[in-house]
């Protein structure tokens, strides 16, 4: 008997763009891939699960999941293509008891089950963003509209039933984690991993380890799927979405972009589990830095302002005032000047305020004074593509922030050095530009961050004004000799 129509699904089918026959096809590719080489799926097949909302069996729904994630450039659950997900029965399961595919917010098993998921088809396929082609990003807009509700209440914390099993995730076509209990120490020592992680990032960007840290939240995804007592699962959480923020940041610096904004969702996912909707927040303003620098900034502003309204009142004010200068970056790419620079007043202010009586968090704990100078820096350097007198303004705060730089901020340091030569090039003065952009170069391939070699590419833009300049085409040749081959982020060439 027809169930009617599925309308998520087709939905969805309709956003992603495929024929049904290619969307069959897709399907049985993927579940071969997953050792499932039995399956084949046709057109027909899709037409009934769209048409009369029949339900196909594992790992069907898994793969369809994994395939409009992809597509869409966020995380889609099984319950969002309208299917009930399949777990396991035990004995003790009560009788009469339902899944609840549809409630919102996500009950901690789904969270737990799309991070675990999404984790292991990114190690069984990886290097390359998941499946590659076809990857889009999906609008800030479009992201704002579906979060927003879900982000400004708290999760549902049931209980687990007296007698009854905690939730174990389904395998999906990879290795699968034994949900078992873990104890305070463990998680010290993952949350120590994180801080290890954190730091090489900073150091020496993200493709040396990106891999290990998708496999580290693999791991705290299994452990999530056992109901530890209520202060160490918050804790669980939180190093999933420590974790989740790092796989994205470090995905977004090696230009694997689609899968880098999986992860900053799965990160504000986790986050809000553990009650910490502040790093929430910050997750989502990772995810609209993404979207400036692949010049998007009206995305990346819609992004902000669900990051701001989302972190709730317990964010700390330094938290708000790096908030606060994603924000400006975002309006300066725009060339809104005067907001601008009203919003990043804003987060002086608010970063002043800050009495320290209230130990940062961990993830909050990399942006200090020269973090707040760099980011000025690079909101001036930015406005200066559309208003010249902003350089010198640019100048000056890339200099203080390489003045407070700290040991192990090789990365930050090097985009100062972009910043500052940027600003100098702009502002007419080639010698100094020369100088700074020469001390960026020769740090550059000390690192592993994409993103700096599309700074660069920025930068060198500008030098095209001066090729009659002896040392500066001079420069030029240096860049064009060590530039990778790899496609700039939106339309810059060299």
């Amino acid at each position: 008997m027809s169930k009617g129509p599925n309308t998520r699904l087709n939905d969805l089918f309709g956003l992603a763009g495929w024929s049904k026959g290619e969307l069959a096809r897709m399907v049985n590719r993927q579940a071969a891939a997953m050792g499932h080489h039995q399956l084949a799926t046709d057109t027909s097949r899709v037409r009934r699960w769209i048409d009369t909302g029949e339900s196909p069996r594992e790992p069907v729904p898994t793969v369809l999941a994994a395939l409009f994630t992809e597509r869409l450039g966020r995380v889609v659950t099984i319950e969002d293509l309208g299917f009930v997900r399949q777990r396991r029965t035990t004995k003790r399961q009560r009788d009469g008891e339902q899944e609840c595919p549809d409630g919102m917010p996500w009950a901690p098993e789904r969270t737990a089950a799309v991070l675990t998921e999404f984790t292991g088809m990114d190690l069984m396929l990886n290097r390359r963003g998941l499946m590659g082609a076809g990857a889009v990003l999906t609008a800030g807009s479009a992201l704002t509209h579906a979060m927003h509700d879900w982000l400004h209440t708290d999760p549902a914390r049931a209980a687990v039933a007296p007698g009854r099993v905690p939730f174990q995730a389904d395998q999906a076509g990879y290795d699968r984690y034994d949900a078992a209990p873990i104890g305070s120490q463990e998680i010290e020592a993952l949350e120590h991993s994180v801080e290890v992680f954190r730091a090489w990032d900073a150091s020496r960007g993200g493709g040396l380890q990106r891999k290990a840290v998708v496999g580290q939240l693999n791991e705290v995804g299994g452990m999530l799927a056992y109901h530890h007592p209520d202060h160490l699962q918050r804790r669980l959480w939180g190093v999933a979405a420590n974790l989740a923020v790092l796989a994205g940041w470090m995905s977004h610096d090696v230009g694997l972009e689609p899968t880098a904004q999986k992860y900053f969702l799965i990160a504000a996912h986790a986050a809000r589990e553990g009650g910490d909707r502040p790093r929430a927040g910050e997750a989502l303003s990772r995810a609209a830095r993404q979207m400036v620098h692949l010049g998007k900034p009206d995305e990346a502003l819609d992004l902000m302002r669900l990051a701001r309204s989302g972190s709730g009142e317990t964010a700390l004010p330094r938290t708000r005032a790096m908030l606060h200068t994603i924000e400006a970056w975002a309006q300066a790419a725009m060339g809104k000047g005067q907001a601008m620079r009203r919003t990043l007043g804003e987060a002086e202010e608010l970063f002043v305020s800050d009495r320290g009586d209230v130990p940062p968090p961990s993830w909050m704990q990399h942006f200090d004074e020269a973090d707040l100078h760099g980011m000025q820096a690079l909101a001036y350097r930015t406005l200066a593509d559309h208003d010249a007198t902003a350089a010198p303004v640019a100048a000056r705060h890339a200099k203080e922030a390489l003045r407070l730089r700290g040991e192990g901020y090789q990365r930050s340091q090097i985009f100062d050095y972009l910043s500052l030569a940027s600003a100098y090039f702009i502002a007419d003065d080639p010698e100094q530009a020369d100088r700074y952009a020469r001390l960026a170069l020769v740090s550059m391939n000390e690192t592993s961050s994409h993103r700096t070699w599309d700074r660069l590419r920025e930068m060198y833009r500008l030098t095209g004004q001066y090729s009659g300049h002896a040392r500066v085409e001079n420069l030029r040749e240096e860049i064009r000799l060590a530039l990778p081959d790899t496609p700039a982020p939106h339309g810059a060439t060299v």
